[in-house]
């Protein structure tokens, strides 16, 4: 599920911390915000013994793929995985211990400079950070400026555009002008040649960026995909397709080689990369294969051998049947397996609020409100290696963001009670239930038994629950960015994972790329793919996001938070910590919440089975 992916832990969430403790070395990761919350990354006892050692080919296990193989669109944790290895942003969190959290310059020189008004951010690039071309070529400010450009294209837009597109000035009119532009190479060429962002520009290696009112959070949004560079050879593809794909020009330490979409992806060295201009990332393995055609099971049974068929994970997770043994041997004293936490609302349930069904059922608010009573949220923990792993959330903010702090303690809007659920069902019309299409993807094991959940829960309050399941690569691509399959009614519930795109004052990348009604629209660019729309909450959003000041922001956001809850659009679940795993020679794995894995780039390699 795409999350990111950004606090301090949930209260509940100290139980796991404590169970965990014992194997815990002092590389935990901790800081503050400059919100002033605490943030932790989690214990891990990291596996860092011995002097770093280049060379060797690691081998990640998955079974799925990337969203986009892309500079600027992607918006899935996997896709920002991916794009570790052969892409770098103007700011990156770092695979360092106790900063993993801090934004860090990656191309950039320092942190922007920031005008006395809190307007305009400007921008330097590294000199010597080059292109993969022939030959090698600067990456300049004008890279940068069309990255931010081409991530509202007519075609396939960047999934978090809600996050900051009215907020940089005349983005959000370049936008609506792109939109219109006809989805053809030929015709994105064109209006990129013919308009430009007014509040953007560049000059060598100097990029400025002009808001139309402060925001405390803008910096740390500057990680985000759409600010990426992007090469002037990127126009000759259309974004995200299967043809700029296959012809990736790399500016990381490691190329795209080969990619056969959801079966392998190939990494090696880049020869135009040079280490001095690079905090971010080691490099220390020579090549990184990435296998997407396994399972859960079989990829930790592979990894567990600590051969060198698998070293590391890709999208595919401990499975739930593993966890309490790994858990076990990680109090014994092994530092192959982490728990980090993700400030997630993962996975959450999704209503199709305009799925034509049962005569458009899900629109009735008393409907979702009423499904929602019949869901017992402990069975679907329990499916998610219980409360010390998978701590409950019962609103939308997790713990840590800021206005989470602000929503009544104890507040849940929904506790289970499927006799007021079933009276609430036939006052709604529905007095013998109706039969609902839950939407999941095949290889995850978690959705699988959920949906079993489900499915027996429900029947309780007689509705009948039919499974779609469909592979990982086509989840988001092929169904829930594709609005026809919710106007249409393919899919009337379904599982999403939603995290911060930055961390401790990020409620505003929760609530504009998933309740900003249509301007959150999948065709849009944002994620709200069940069509909520509340025009009081539109309204207050906007307020929110506008409030210099992170009290009274944090205030709102709490307002917020129930306001959307009382509509709601979405059941939230956990806020879960997330487990991973690596083979025993795979050495400095670190967890990078921002990507919810180790990160590639900075491990190195012992002899398998060492």
């Amino acid at each position: 599920m795409r999350t990111r992916t950004r606090s301090s832990l949930a209260v509940a969430s100290l139980a796991a911390l404590a169970l965990v403790a014992v194997a815990c070395s002092s590389n935990s990761n901790s800081g503050t915000s400059k919100s002033g919350v605490s943030l932790n990354s989690g214990l891990q006892a990291l596996n860092n013994s011995g002097t770093p050692v280049r060379g060797g080919t690691l081998t990640l296990l998955g079974a799925g793929d990337v969203d986009y193989m892309d500079y600027n669109i992607s918006y899935y944790s996997i896709g920002y995985l991916g794009q570790r290895m052969w892409i770098r942003g103007l700011y990156a969190y770092p695979a360092i211990p106790h900063k993993v959290f801090d934004v860090a310059p990656d191309l950039a020189t320092a942190l922007p400079s920031i005008s006395a008004n809190g307007l305009t951010y400007t921008i330097t690039i590294r000199k010597g950070a080059d292109w993969d071309t022939t030959p090698p070529r600067q990456v300049t400010a004008a890279d940068a400026v069309r990255g931010l450009e081409r991530a509202c294209n007519p075609v396939t837009r960047f999934g978090g555009l809600p996050d900051f597109i009215n907020l940089i000035k005349g983005y959000a009119a370049f936008c609506a002008g792109f939109a219109k532009a006809k989805p053809t190479i030929a015709g994105i060429k064109a209006y990129m040649a013919t308009h430009s962002i007014s509040g953007v520009t560049a000059s060598g290696l100097t990029e400025k960026i002009t808001l139309v009112h402060p925001a405390s959070y803008f910096a740390d949004e500057l990680t985000l995909d759409a600010f990426n560079p992007a090469p002037l050879e990127s126009l000759n593809y259309l974004p995200a397709s299967a043809a700029a794909a296959q012809h990736t020009i790399a500016d990381g330490p490691y190329k795209v080689a080969t990619y056969i979409p959801a079966k392998e992806i190939i990494f090696t060295r880049n020869p135009a990369w040079n280490a001095s201009t690079d905090p971010i990332r080691k490099a220390y393995v020579n090549e990184i294969i990435v296998k997407e055609t396994g399972n859960p099971v079989a990829n930790q049974t592979v990894l567990q051998t600590n051969t060198s068929a698998g070293g590391a994970e890709w999208d595919t997770f401990p499975p739930v049947s593993a966890i309490p043994g790994l858990i076990a041997q990680m109090k014994a004293g092994s530092k192959d397996f982490n728990l980090g936490p993700t400030y997630s609302t993962n996975p959450y349930i999704i209503f199709n609020t305009i799925s034509p069904n049962n005569h458009g059922a899900l629109a009735n608010v008393k409907v979702r409100q009423a499904i929602s009573y019949a869901i017992d949220r402990a069975h679907l923990i329990q499916d998610d290696n219980g409360p010390d792993v998978s701590p409950p959330l019962t609103h939308v903010l997790p713990a840590g963001i800021n206005g989470a702090q602000y929503v009544p303690a104890n507040y849940n809007p929904y506790p289970y009670n499927p006799a007021k659920a079933k009276k609430m069902l036939a006052a709604a019309g529905f007095p013998h239930g109706m039969t609902l299409t839950f939407l999941y993807r095949t290889e995850s094991t978690l959705a699988v038994k959920m949906f079993q959940t489900l499915q027996a829960d429900l029947s309780k309050v007689n509705i009948t629950l039919k499974g779609l399941a469909v592979p990982n690569a086509d989840f988001y691509t092929k169904y829930l960015y594709a609005p026809n399959t919710a106007k249409t009614g393919v899919w009337d519930l379904s599982l999403a994972g939603w995290g911060p795109d930055w961390y401790g004052d990020a409620a505003a990348s929760f609530f504009e790329p998933l309740f900003y009604g249509p301007t959150a629209y999948p065709q849009n660019g944002g994620s709200n793919f069940g069509f909520y729309n509340n025009p009081a909450v539109n309204t207050l959003i906007t307020q929110a996001a506008k409030t210099g000041n992170i009290v009274a922001a944090g205030k709102l956001w709490a307002k917020l938070d129930m306001m959307v809850m009382a509509d709601a659009p979405i059941y939230p679940i956990t806020q879960p910590l997330q487990p991973n795993y690596h083979a025993s020679y795979v050495h400095n794995a670190v967890y990078v919440p921002a990507i919810q894995n180790f990160d590639p780039t900075n491990v190195w390699l012992s002899a398998p089975g060492s």
